[in-house]
């Protein structure tokens, strides 16, 4: 099985990586984990992850960038099915737009849009750093196997995803208010937390989605 991290210049790819390699070690069968820029890396793939870190604007506009890369983004994920992650800024660019430092569209697999936090009282502190617990909304999806409600996962981020259909959302964590955790449509997947970050959940979670059959 060929995975492949969308390397356009943002997330942590050696963290990611690694924690793919990891996950995969534990699964019966072959799996190639391979970071790239080059989209021809994508005619092949069996399993498609983009991170990212940092401004929605400059994440998308850098991914664009890459010649070919958004043709083969699409053919992957939406003609041939492919299984797709997003992670952090990654799974942000699958709304219709952010409204982060601006007006920006993304890649719209998504209906919503992402929009700043709030600081609802003096406890939140915004970006939202740190652990946090997830509340599952579909425990029966496979990605979610033996993750459980009260698992921590990792969080850094000042925008959180605004879902237009609430049967997308499969998990939130609550931070002040509730906010989406995991989203899902399909074969495309993500997560506002880091798996890579996120120890043993995050681990069970890329182990879930390279067994994952959608």
């Amino acid at each position: 099985m060929k995975v492949v991290v969308i390397d356009y210049g943002s997330g942590n790819l050696r963290s990611v990586s690694k924690a793919l390699e990891l996950a995969a070690s534990e699964l019966r069968g072959g799996y190639e984990v391979i970071v790239s820029s080059d989209p021809i890396e994508l005619n092949d793939a069996d399993y498609v992850i983009l991170p990212g870190v940092g401004a929605f604007g400059d994440c998308f506009l850098g991914l664009m960038a890459i010649e070919g890369m958004g043709e083969a983004l699409k053919e992957a994920t939406h003609c041939r099915g492919r299984p797709f992650l997003g992670i952090c800024v990654g799974m942000q660019l699958m709304a219709d737009r952010s409204l982060e430092h601006g007006d920006h569209a993304g890649l719209g697999w998504l209906a919503g849009e992402v929009c700043p936090m709030k600081q609802t009282s003096p406890e939140i502190k915004i970006p939202h750093m740190g652990w946090n617990e997830l509340t599952l909304n579909e425990v029966d999806h496979p990605v979610l196997s033996r993750v459980k409600n009260g698992d921590h996962a990792y969080f850094v981020h000042s925008f959180s995803m605004e879902c237009t259909n609430k049967k997308n959302i499969l998990a939130t964590t609550h931070y002040g208010r509730n906010i989406v955790a995991i989203v899902c449509s399909g074969n495309l997947i993500g997560t506002q937390f880091h798996p890579e970050k996120s120890q043993n959940t995050g681990i069970t979670i890329l182990r879930n989605f390279l067994d994952w059959r959608p």
